[in-house]
């Protein structure tokens, strides 16, 4: 597919993440008003609220976007998913009969403060990434015993908090917890010292359901993708993990991008899993491409320095799709709600430059990285910015998620600590 034109000029640029192809999904405010529903187009946002409430968009008998979130509209489900997008297109496209009508409703993005997309329910983060799972058990417990026995069967996944995903932007408190170091008698409390990010993509479902889902209804009922950031206290999680997993290790802060990038809108860059040395059984079998041609990077920012692009990668590069994780997740009966958010799993690449987490990047503390500033960083310092970015690229044109932001503030004073 090429670049499809808009007479929002700016949205015609090939280097443009929201061209007409895109239309994300947000939820923004500016000075004098208050939170609404609205689509990226070029460096303009379409306020959808009010252009439902002057008739330019119906889509049914109710308002769909009359409150700040977008799981209204993932409610109806994907023939209503279709007929917006249309609709917006007819609205936007080079062209349009109401085209008038419609430029009174566009925000400059600039003078726009973005806020969460939509409500989350429930938030599940998997350990899905091949490289990243090999190089995380290489460092502890050998090559020879790098992956868990069931990871080349099933994704693996943990419970995480809905309550502690945030919108990009939003700064990150370092964590105190219980530490305890391999040369430590005994643990003890305190700020985490080796303080890490995630690069991943967030599945968002669109469509519940109560019961198990083969791999195709699981990617009929996603709505659309966000970066996501799942910040990791690396030194928590290693005196916690064992026997449940992780706990208060991820339980600071998820950081989201700003737009949801739908399904439609990414399907020309649907792309294959990698191939299986094992076969999965049926309920988890690939039923055609359900991964996406998605470049990432990671940037890294000191306090009144410049940026450093520590990692490249691509979402292609996971073992499991996100559909086969929703799969799996409904296996049990687990009832899926409207709103809920998946993680992908760090995703991470087969070169040292690849790698999703600071983890890996400096394996575990082992070999520093060297930023541009010449300073080094094995995890990440007080002040320090991380920027998570995400293009799918087409015949001139790209499709971008909005960056996905956050600066790590020094941890409070001790909560506990006697006066």
């Amino acid at each position: 597919m090429s670049l499809r034109k808009s007479w929002v000029t700016s949205a015609n640029s090939a280097a443009h993440p929201f061209p007409l192809n895109n239309l994300p999904y947000g939820v923004f405010s500016t000075e004098d008003e208050a939170p609404c529903c609205g689509v990226a187009i070029g460096d303009m946002i379409l306020d959808v609220t009010a252009a439902e409430a002057a008739g330019l968009i119906d889509l049914g008998d109710e308002p769909l976007f009359d409150a700040p979130m977008w799981n209204p509209l993932m409610e109806e489900g994907p023939a209503v998913w279709t007929a917006l997008r249309a609709r917006l297109v007819a609205l936007l496209e080079d062209g349009a009969n109401e085209r008038a009508k419609v430029e009174v409703f566009l925000v400059p993005q600039a003078e726009a403060e973005m806020h969460m997309p939509f409500q989350v329910s429930e938030f599940t983060d998997f350990y899905a990434g091949r490289h990243h799972a090999t190089n995380v058990g290489t460092m502890f417990r050998g090559a020879e015993n790098a992956l868990p026995p069931n990871w080349l069967h099933l994704p693996i996944g943990y419970n995480g908090r809905a309550s502690s995903v945030v919108v990009s932007g939003t700064d990150i408190q370092r964590p105190w917890g219980q530490l305890k170091g391999p040369n430590d008698d005994a643990p003890r409390w305190g700020p985490s010292a080796r303080f890490d990010i995630e690069l991943e993509m967030g599945a968002i479902v669109g469509m519940a359901s109560a019961g198990p889902l083969s791999v195709q209804e699981a990617d009929d009922a996603i709505f659309g993708y966000v970066l996501l950031n799942d910040w990791s206290a690396r030194d928590i999680q290693a005196w916690e993990y064992q026997p449940l997993g992780p706990f208060q290790a991820k339980a600071t802060a998820t950081s989201i991008s700003p737009w949801i990038v739908t399904k439609a809108a990414l399907d020309p860059f649907r792309c294959e899993t990698p191939a299986r040395e094992v076969e999965l059984l049926d309920h988890l079998k690939d039923c055609g491409p359900m991964l996406y041609d998605i470049d990432l990077e990671v940037g890294l920012t000191p306090d009144g320095g410049s940026e450093s692009v520590i990692a490249r990668t691509n979402y292609k590069e996971m073992y499991y799709s996100s559909a086969q994780q929703l799969a799996h997740h409904a296996t049990s009966g687990c009832p899926m709600n409207v709103g809920d958010l998946l993680g992908s799993g760090t995703i991470s690449g087969p070169e040292r430059g690849n790698r999703g987490s600071l983890l890996e990047l400096s394996w575990g503390g082992t070999e520093p990285l060297e930023l541009k500033t010449g300073e080094t960083r094995s995890f990440i310092e007080d002040g320090d910015t991380l920027v998570l970015k995400g293009a799918a690229k087409g015949k001139g044109y790209c499709l971008g998620f909005g960056d996905c932001v956050g600066t790590v503030l020094p941890a409070l004073n001790d909560p506990f600590a006697k006066s």
